[in-house]
């Protein structure tokens, strides 16, 4: 039982997750609540392509396949390319420990978990025990976030279709398409599948029966990946971009120069702005955002426009609304402040997911529950985003945030391989909770209200750099002091040296 993982979730962490606990020699055991593997990527809209640009979103040993042209891939090319209990000592002992897990050792003799799983084809129930558990069940899957609603002017008013994103992206593409076909629909968010889907009602209905996009907050959203010709990731994923920002841990050096730099921070969100503003006509349809491009870009808030999804709004195929608070009523949906419905035939909320809900469903214990979502008011402690301190043997991959998932949950896998074979071992569970406690700053910081989502991608290389400094690797992986500084970063970059 010893060398036994659980991997829960067979999306691109959990494969990755399995990848790397194989080499190391141990024996991993993947559940998957869906049919088949590549978790979110398996149940897509028909018009979903990657948000990543395709180098940075790859296996640092598998490049893409040369025949893979576009720089943002649809969701068949990435597919093509790619409830527990801790059984052990009482909990009074586990909150004395000052190590993790009582020794620091990732599988310890004193307890082991107990994973429960439904067989959903033959309806039976089994336990498998094991001696560790990686948790890599997503962010953005199952648990659908509905917005709350005064009694009686809930979906339960409305004479139409309420759905969520999730039910229409579970349909396959016929489906879909004949579900939203000659209806009135209004759909609610500014993320990206609320885009995705408003181009898809656009389409099938056109401007006779136009699709209602209903929206709280302006986001920055992006035509391409090269503002005014340059290159995205020279401004925002080297080592250079990072010296502007204060970092968790950093020393007073360090501090000063993002302080002295701060002025060139905000010149180069204002680059990418009038870019945006420039490109899409943001001011002419009203949405050019009040907060920076690099408070977005910092809470993962960035999407890639839709091809001609302006274009549509000026044909008048998708009209945008804001609405900060709106209600139901038999016709349709009530905003704040209106005394005319928006009378509508089908709602789709595409409002998001409770991921951290998820993640804490999935314990029995009322103490692991607590422990893993932490405090409302902070993000989720995790130290390196991975491991929480008071939950032995046990770590979860792929719930905070980057600029590329496939790349960050590679490296945490990399990570936590040499961990489990003794590369290294970790801190006390106070140094750890300190660390989450500074992260947490970092993220309140750039984040602000949106901080729970855990996002690391404006410190993506100073993140990774941790990571190598624990595994034994040097972190500066570029050729020269130039090339070290300016030049992006990306998975190729972590492949092993030889």
């Amino acid at each position: 039982m010893e060398g036994k993982v659980g991997i829960i979730g067979a999306g691109i962490s959990g494969l990755l997750a399995c990848k790397y606990t194989l080499s190391k020699g141990y024996t991993p055991v993947v559940f998957e609540s869906r049919s088949s593997i590549g978790g979110v990527w398996t149940k897509t809209l028909e018009t979903t392509k990657l948000q990543t640009p395709k180098p940075i979103f790859q296996f640092s040993d598998f490049p893409w396949p040369s025949s893979v042209v576009e720089d943002f891939p649809s969701h068949s090319q990435v597919l093509d390319y790619l409830h527990i209990a801790y059984e052990g000592p009482p909990e009074e002992e586990m909150q004395a420990w000052e190590l993790w897990g009582g020794a620091g050792e990732p599988f310890g003799s004193k307890g082991k978990w107990n994973l429960t799983v439904n067989d959903t084809h033959n309806l039976s129930t089994e336990v498998y025990q094991v001696g560790f558990v990686i948790l890599c069940v997503g962010h953005y899957s199952d648990v659908p976030k509905i917005p709350e609603f005064p009694a009686g002017k809930g979906p339960e008013a409305f004479r139409g279709k309420v759905i969520h994103s999730m039910e229409y992206a579970a349909m396959d593409f016929e489906r879909a398409a004949e579900f939203i076909k000659g209806k009135r629909t209004t759909v609610v968010g500014f993320q990206k599948s609320a885009l995705d889907i408003a181009m898809e009602c656009s389409a099938a209905n056109g401007a006779l029966n136009p699709c209602r996009l209903l929206y709280r907050t302006e986001h920055w959203t992006i035509p391409d990946d090269h503002p005014w010709g340059v290159p995205l990731a020279y401004l925002y994923f080297n080592r250079f971009a990072e010296l502007l920002v204060y970092k968790p841990g950093e020393g007073f050096f360090l501090s000063l120069l993002a302080t002295i730099l701060s002025p060139l921070k905000w010149g180069f969100s204002k680059f990418v702005e009038t870019y945006a503003n420039q490109k899409l006509s943001l001011a002419k349809f009203g949405m050019v955002p009040e907060q920076s491009f690099h408070k977005d870009i910092s809470s993962c808030l960035i999407s890639s426009m839709p091809e001609e999804f302006y274009d549509r709004v000026e044909k008048g195929s998708i009209i945008l609304k804001k609405a900060p608070k709106f209600s139901f009523c038999k016709e349709g949906i009530v905003v704040d402040g209106e005394a005319s419905p928006l009378e509508s035939d089908l709602v789709i909320l595409a409002t998001g997911f409770k991921g951290d809900e998820k993640l804490k469903d999935i314990f029995v214990s009322p103490t692991f529950q607590n422990h893993i979502i932490g405090s409302p008011n902070a993000s989720i402690p995790l130290f390196r985003h991975c491991i929480h301190p008071r939950v032995p043997q046990l770590a979860v991959i792929g719930f905070s945030e980057s600029i590329s998932n496939l790349y960050t949950s590679e490296m945490r896998s990399r990570w936590l391989a040499e961990f489990l074979d003794g590369t290294f071992k970790l801190p006390s569970i106070k140094e750890m909770e300190k660390d989450a406690e500074r992260w947490d700053k970092y993220l309140k910081q750039y984040s602000e209200k949106h901080y729970r989502r855990s996002c690391i991608t404006a410190l993506h290389i100073w993140y990774n750099d941790q990571l190598c400094k624990d595994m034994g690797w040097n972190p500066k992986r570029k050729k020269g002091f130039f090339a070290e500084l300016f030049e992006p970063y990306g998975p190729l970059d972590y492949r092993p040296i030889s």
